[in-house]
C-alpha cells in the first residue's frame, strides 16, 4: 500500500517509479479520488461546526424567550444531523475508493533494481558450486522417482487431479529430512525462531501481504471464506499486524515449515511433468520484521541464510537480482536463487528473497517505535524461501544420481536419514 500524501506531494516521482514497472501514470487519478474524499471531509467538518454553533445558540435564544428562533434553530440542528450523516457516508465511500485503487498498485522498485520487461532483464550477481559432469545422460527427477517406484503421479491424479504427487518410502523420508535439516539450520545457525502457524487465514491477513484483492484467482478458498496459504509468509508476516513493536527488540526473525497451496492460475502448459509446479507443496519460509534502517542489511542476511542451505547440500546455484518487470507485487527488491537441475540442463528458481519495505506494513498497520518516543512508524517486512522443499528434493535427485539410477544421499542429510547413504 502506498501513502496517498506522498503521491500528492511528489506525483512525478511516483509515476516515474510506476513506469519502471511498465505501468501507466496513476498519480493524477489517485489525487482526484483523494480530493473527493478531502472535499467530503471538509463538508462534514463544516456541517459539524455549524451544528455545534446552532446547538449553543438554542440555549441562548431560549433564555431570551425567543421561542420562534429556538424552534428554527432546533429544526436546523435536526436537518444538519441528516446532512452530516450523508457527508460521513460520502467521505467513507470516497476513502474506500481511494483504498481500492491503491490496493492493486504494486510496490515501487528500489533504486538499484535493474529496469527490464521480464526475466531476460534479470542480472546475475554470483554463482556457487561446480556443475556436475556425468558419463551418461542425466535423467529428470520424475524419471528417477518413478523408476524407484517411490513417486506416483498417476494415483495422485486419480485422487486429486493434475499437479499433485504421492511420495512413498525413502523419498517421503527424504522430503521430511530436507525440511528438518533446513529448520535446524535456520534456528540453530541463522537465528530464526521456529513457528507453527495456521494454514487457513482470513481476508485481512491475505490482504495485508498483498495477495488480495489482486491475486484471488491464484489462491484456494474454502466454502466458509478462509484462504489456504500460498506460503507461510502470509501467516508469519501477520504476526506483526496491528502491533506497535519496540525497535530495541527488532529484528524479529521467523521460520516455518508448512504445506502451501496455489491454484497455478495462468500456468497451463508450464512444467506439467513432475513436481516443479504443484497445487500442494512444502516450503520452509523465512520472514523478518525490522526497522527501515536495518532492512537492506537484513535482506542480504536472509539471502545468505537461504544460500547456506544449498551450500551445505553441495548443490550448485546462482543468485539473480530481479528486474522491475519480473518482481513480485509486494517487493521493492528481490533476489532469486536458482539451483542447477542436470535433467533440464538449466538453472531453476528454488528461492525468492524479497524486501517489501513498508508496503505490507501499511496494509496491515504494523508499526515500530524508537526508544523514548511516543510516535510510531511503519516497520519493514522481508520474506524468503528457505527453501522450497519439493524443489530441493528435485535438485538432490538430479544432482546426486548415478548411472544405475541410485541416488547418493548428501552428507548433510545422512543424520536425518538414519545413516542411509544411497536410495534406489
Amino acid at each position: 500500500m502506498h501513502d496517498i500524501k506522498t503521491i500528492r506531494d511528489d506525483s512525478q516521482a511516483f509515476d516515474t517509479a510506476l513506469a519502471r514497472r511498465g505501468l501507466p501514470a496513476s498519480a493524477a487519478s489517485l489525487s482526484l479520488q483523494d480530493q473527493a474524499r478531502r472535499d467530503a471531509q471538509l463538508r462534514r467538518d463544516q456541517l459539524l461546526a455549524r451544528r455545534n454553533a446552532a446547538s449553543k445558540e438554542i440555549g441562548q435564544v431560549k433564555a431570551q424567550k425567543r421561542d420562534a428562533d429556538a424552534e428554527a434553530l432546533m429544526a436546523e440542528v435536526a436537518r444538519l444531523k441528516d446532512e452530516i450523516s450523508a457527508a460521513e457516508a460520502q467521505e467513507a465511500e470516497a476513502a474506500r475508493e481511494v483504498e481500492r485503487a491503491l490496493s492493486v498498485i504494486p510496490n515501487l522498485p528500489a533504486a538499484d533494481v535493474p529496469d527490464g520487461r521480464d526475466e531476460t532483464g534479470n542480472r546475475e550477481i554470483r554463482r556457487w558450486g561446480t556443475i556436475p559432469e556425468f558419463g551418461f545422460k542425466p535423467r529428470e527427477h520424475y524419471e528417477l522417482g518413478e523408476a524407484m517406484g517411490l513417486m506416483d503421479f498417476e494415483r495422485a491424479a486419480r485422487i486429486s487431479g493434475a499437479r499433485f504427487v504421492i511420495l512413498k518410502g525413502a523419498l517421503a523420508r527424504l522430503e521430511r529430512a530436507l525440511a528438518q535439516f533446513m529448520l535446524d539450520l535456520h534456528t540453530q545457525v541463522s537465528g530464526y525462531t521456529e513457528v507453527s502457524p495456521p494454514l487457513l487465514v482470513r481476508d485481512q491477513a491475505a490482504y495485508g501481504t498483498g495477495n488480495l484483492p489482486k491475486f484471488a484467482d491464484d489462491l484456494f478458498r474454502t466454502t466458509n471464506d478462509f484462504w489456504l496459504i500460498p506460503t507461510a509468509e502470509v501467516s508469519l508476516t501477520n504476526l506483526a499486524a496491528g502491533e506497535i513493536i519496540e525497535e530495541a527488540s527488532l529484528p524479529h526473525r521467523y521460520t516455518a515449515h508448512t504445506a502451501c497451496f496455489r491454484s497455478e492460475a495462468g500456468s497451463a502448459g508450464r512444467d506439467t511433468r513432475g513436481m516443479l509446479r504443484q497445487h500442494q507443496f512444502y516450503k520452509v519460509e523465512l520472514v523478518s520484521i525490522t526497522t527501515p534502517e536495518q532492512s537492506n542489511d537484513e535482506h542480504e542476511r536472509m539471502t545468505a541464510a537461504a544460500e547456506e542451505v544449498l551450500k551445505r547440500l553441495e548443490l550448485p546455484y546462482r543468485v539473480m537480482l530481479l528486474c522491475t518487470g519480473d518482481m513480485g507485487f509486494a517487493s521493492r527488491k528481490t533476489y532469486d536463487i536458482e539451483v542447477w537441475l542436470p535433467g533440464q540442463n538449466a538453472y531453476r528458481e528454488i528461492s525468492s528473497c524479497s524486501n517489501c519495505g513498508e508496503f505490507q506494513a501499511r496494509r496491515m498497520n504494523a508499526r515500530c517505535r524508537k526508544p523514548g518516543e511516543k510516535g510510531a512508524r511503519f516497520a519493514h517486512t522481508l520474506n524468503g524461501s528457505g527453501i522450497a522443499v519439493g524443489r530441493a528434493l528435485i535438485a538432490v535427485l538430479e544432482n546426486y544420481q548415478g548411472a544405475n539410477g541410485q541416488i547418493t544421499v548428501p552428507q548433510a542429510l545422512r543424520p536425518y536419514m538414519g545413516g542411509i547413504e544411497t536410495l534406489g
